[in-house]
């Protein structure tokens, strides 16, 4: 097998696991508060505190998927395109 093969192999099997990913679980935890939907802040005694909500995933916990978000962008082209 040559090297482009294996590299095109590669990709393809990444490729059709990440979309099974995003079609099996669209969304993901939210980076930025780790899934709590706020961030944790420490009070002055060193003792962790609820902080604010948090504003990219609305205090949800959960984002959209990349990939999940471009095919949702996609049908809605083709939807509105075939009217």
């Amino acid at each position: 097998m040559t090297l482009i093969a294996l590299a095109t192999a590669c990709l393809m099997l990444v490729t059709f696991g990440y979309s099974a990913l995003c079609a099996a679980s669209p969304f993901g935890t939210c980076r930025k508060c780790n899934g709590f939907g706020f961030a944790m802040d420490t009070d002055r005694k060193g003792q962790p505190k609820r902080g604010k909500s948090c504003r990219r995933c609305k205090a949800t916990g959960k984002r959209i998927r990349v990939g999940r978000w471009l095919f949702n962008r996609a049908q809605r082209i083709y939807r509105e395109g075939t009217h």
